[in-house]
């Protein structure tokens, strides 16, 4: 390693510019992971938090729509509730408001209908359970927005009213709208359009946007037996997330700007240690002359664009950070989590020295008689 480490000390100003390339690559990375996060946990957070491990919808429905156009109905929470496997089974419904609060709140509201002593009744953190009709449960984000405990929601055009009696501790978002949980015939009069007061057909109290199935400690529910015997259509909680409004898209999109990120820092790390190892030709070969080896002339190549991609790396991470934790404060939906980070960043140094090694192959065909004056 003794010429790697002479190199990097010696020309300190081309070894800067690349690893100010690098620190602004491994930014763009901070940021775009935080975003994606973000993005993520404010389309199905509510759903992450749910305890359930798959949500059997209606027969055929389309999987990328089936929160918004799902209906089942008793038979199948039953038929679902005797399924090998299953701890428990309970209806779910699912529906996007429009409302404003007594103080003149507006806000958005993913309506999560639950039967209150089911699995799927929601934690609070301020406030009461979930109890009696007409009441409501919401995010910490809908608290953030203005709504308080006791506020009274009113829903639009219907006039339908609930009463705040709760607010969850963490995120609960479904499409980026804030969840508010509610008793399920609550719910389904809501869903089905009725005003205070209006008469309510029977058939309503019938519907359900999905069966969220619990499975047991450490079983594995046959999934196509169960819809066979139900006539749904199950996805599992991950597979769930699809259905939520624009959340494919979002995560395909920022997924192949990542991908095309990590493309360009192996080319421009590849770029670099190209032009660079033209320029060490000369040397390379002395040292060929006096006897080094292939293999200690690429690890030396290798350890020089380590330190390099590390350092610079750790600059820019450092930078990224604090820059993402201003936008966390922010209204924008961002958020750092280790994990996406940790990964991206070892996949950043991995292909740059991808990339790096790519451009020493040519160490490989250098002939020790070029430094003897052999080539002329």
């Amino acid at each position: 390693m003794f010429l790697a480490l002479r190199e990097l000390s010696f020309a300190r100003g081309r070894f800067a510019l690349m690893g100010a390339v690098v620190a602004l690559i491994a930014i763009l990375m901070v940021l775009l992971s935080g975003l994606a996060v973000g993005l993520a946990n404010d389309g199905v957070s509510g759903l992450q938090r749910i305890n359930a491990t798959s949500f059997a919808f209606q027969k055929d429905v389309s999987k990328d729509s089936a929160f918004s156009r799902s209906v089942v109905g008793p038979d199948a929470v039953r038929a679902w509730q005797e399924q090998d496997g299953v701890a428990d089974a309970a209806p779910l419904g699912n529906t996007l408001v429009n409302a404003r609060t007594d103080r003149d709140v507006e806000i958005d509201l993913a309506l999560f209908g639950v039967e209150t002593d089911s699995f799927l009744a929601p934690k609070v953190a301020e406030g009461k359970a979930l109890a009696d009709e007409g009441e409501v449960v919401v995010s910490s984000t809908a608290a953030d927005e203005g709504v308080e405990l006791g506020d009274t929601v009113t829903l639009e055009p219907s006039g339908t009213q609930l009463k705040v009696v709760g607010i969850m501790a963490d995120q609960n978002t479904f499409g980026h709208v804030d969840i508010g949980y509610l008793p399920m015939r609550s719910w389904q009069e809501i869903k089905a359009g009725t005003r205070p007061g209006d008469p309510v057909p029977a058939r309503v109290y019938d519907e359900y946007t999905a069966v969220a199935v619990q499975a047991k400690d450490g079983a594995k529910v046959d999934l196509a037996a169960g819809d066979k015997a139900a006539g749904t259509t199950s996805l599992t909680r991950e597979d769930s997330y699809g259905a939520s409004p624009g959340y494919t898209a979002e995560t395909s999109t920022l997924q192949l700007i990542q991908g095309f990120l990590y493309a360009i820092s192996a080319l421009v790390v590849g770029a670099f240690f190209t032009v660079l190892t033209i320029q060490r030709r000369q040397e390379l070969a002395v040292l060929r002359a006096m006897g080094a080896s292939t293999r200690y002339l690429l690890r030396d190549s290798l350890v020089q664009s380590f330190i390099l991609l590390v350092l610079s790396a750790g600059v820019g991470i450092g930078i990224g950070l604090a820059a993402g934790s201003a936008l966390a404060s922010t209204p924008m939906p961002f958020a750092l989590e280790a994990g996406p980070i940790i990964g991206a960043t070892v996949l950043l140094i991995v292909l740059g020295l991808a990339g790096a090694g790519v451009a020493v192959l040519r160490v490989t065909r250098i002939d020790p008689l070029t430094a003897l004056g052999g080539s002329r």
